[in-house]
């Protein structure tokens, strides 16, 4: 059977929700308050080597309240959305707030800040999909990908996921809102073997229109060529040379970023691009671009975690860094106003001349494509960067041999200044925007 139509409540009954905890709060003596809603229902189907392994209907309800008595702040959160539990929350909250320190920073957003027209954004596709159905199409995407070569022995299963939700945001400041949204996602995982040699890979496809999924033996035979490709990887000598990283590992290095001008960062003294606004971070031929408001994007919204409005924002333009992300808190902290990023980014372009692959690898002449990072080896205070990584040595613009089992090193500084290339196979499988990216020169350590 389909997800049954009761997972998915009204709008309007939430919102209701909203309001009495709002209510509540003001009557038992707030100065400010702050209640989220949620309600979502998910399908999740894995099947591995053709028979099902996991199947998994979610429904999940869920409020959660936030309270201000001054500058004391007390929260509190429930599954239960039934009148009696809402009252027994925003008590709790208000018990909370009594027994905490004051902070003179703590408290909402300022109200001419918060989103009062909220733009229709195309973020809600439900996929009217039942189990039966979803199992056949793992099964699909699954027998693609063994079917691809002899070489293919084992599969780690393909899984077919869709999950809608509704969110409902308001404050004491007159502020509700809420915005429903769908994500749906392909993968497959297979594993290739050869010579003794055994080596795993993936793809998978994410979309909120579930009709925008890559076909689903298109995600299965793309796995296994992944896995295939790299069958006989060896090591390399130690050694100094370019790296281009594949659009999914590239979104990494940019995450990175983004931690670091994050406010939290940058109030803590804990960024490596500490106070880093109006100085030089990218090369001159780079911008990254917040795009909020693209239609249908996975990482889109109308207003942040805290009700602010989303707009468009040029973060860094020309290379240069034009301020940093900022929710409510930490804009107080730093003694700057809120840039809506409450929660984290939505859509950020890495914009810039992008070459095909042909031309990247030209570009890249003798050097390392890196298709796969391990590890955690990042210090977000000083910026050294060392983590393992596996890919391809590329000779004379030829993808080589494949390579694992070696190291990338680096500082995040040196390598967003060093970036010389970037790539036109942009991947927009989250609130990221990136293509590949070339690093002018990396430690690579091996044998």
């Amino acid at each position: 059977m389909s997800q049954p139509e009761a997972a998915h409540p009204a709008q309007s009954e939430l919102e209701s929700v909203v309001e009495q905890a709002l209510a509540l709060a003001r009557r038992r003596g707030a100065t400010a308050a702050e209640a989220g809603v949620g309600a979502s229902s998910g399908l999740s189907v894995t099947v591995r080597l053709g028979e099902v392994e996991t199947l998994e209907y979610q429904r999940d309800r869920s409020l959660g309240v936030t309270i201000y008595v001054g500058h004391r702040k007390g929260s509190a959160s429930t599954a239960n959305l039934t009148p009696s539990a809402v009252e027994e929350t925003v008590s709790k909250a208000m018990s909370i707030a009594s027994f905490t320190a004051e902070d003179e920073y703590s408290g909402l957003p300022d109200a001419e800040l918060m989103a009062r027209d909220l733009p229709d954004l195309d973020l809600c596709h439900p996929w009217d999909i039942d189990a039966p159905a979803a199992i056949e199409l793992a099964k699909r995407c699954e027998a693609a990908g063994l079917a691809v070569d002899p070489r293919i022995k084992n599969s780690e299963g393909a899984s077919i996921a869709t999950h809608r939700n509704l969110r409902v945001l308001g404050n004491s400041h007159g502020f509700i809102g809420g915005y429903p949204s769908t994500s749906h996602t392909v993968s497959c995982v297979v594993l290739g073997q050869a010579n003794g040699d055994m080596q795993r890979d993936y793809w998978y496809s994410a979309a909120r229109d579930w009709r925008e999924l890559e076909d689903v033996e298109e995600v299965g035979r793309r796995a296994a060529g992944r896995a295939i490709s790299r069958l006989g990887a060896g090591k390399l000598p130690t050694r100094k040379a370019p790296v281009l990283f594949a659009p999914d590992m590239a979104r990494g290095l940019i995450g990175h970023f983004t931690g670091a001008i994050s406010g939290g960062a940058q109030y803590r003294r804990s960024s490596f691009l500490l106070d880093a606004a109006g100085r030089q971070v990218f090369p001159r031929a780079i911008s990254l671009r917040e795009r909020p408001h693209l239609r249908g994007a996975l990482g889109s919204a109308p207003f942040d975690s805290e009700g602010v409005a989303t707009r468009d924002r040029d973060l860094v333009v020309d290379g240069v860094l034009n301020g940093y992300l900022l929710d409510a808190y930490s804009a107080r902290k730093l003694g700057l106003g809120t840039t809506g990023n409450a929660g984290g980014v939505h859509n950020l372009v890495v914009e810039g001349d992008r070459l095909d692959q042909d031309a990247l690898l030209q570009r890249l002449g003798t050097g390392l494509l890196v298709t796969e990072m391990m590890g955690q080896g990042i210090n977000p205070v000083t910026g050294d960067y060392s983590r393992g990584a596996a890919g391809f040595w590329v000779e004379d613009g030829v993808v080589g041999r494949p390579v694992h089992e070696i190291t990338v090193a680096g500082n995040l500084r040196d390598m967003y200044l060093g970036i010389v290339a970037l790539g036109a196979d942009v991947d927009r499988r989250g609130a990221i925007h990136c293509g590949s990216m070339m690093i002018e020169r990396m430690t690579i350590a091996g044998d």
